[in-house]
C-alpha cells in the first residue's frame, strides 16, 4: 500500500492521525469553556 511494506510504519502513521484528530475534538469541546482562575 503506497509502497510502504512495514506494518509498524503504518501503525505510526495511523496513531499520528488519530492523535491529531483527538486533539482537534478535544479543542472543539473545550472551545467556549470558562477558564478558572486560581
Amino acid at each position: 500500500m503506497l509502497g510502504i511494506d512495514d506494518p509498524q510504519i503504518w501503525i505510526a502513521y495511523v496513531l499520528c492521525i488519530v492523535s491529531a484528530l483527538g486533539c482537534m475534538v478535544y479543542g472543539l469541546l473545550k472551545w467556549n469553556e470558562e477558564e478558572e482562575e486560581y
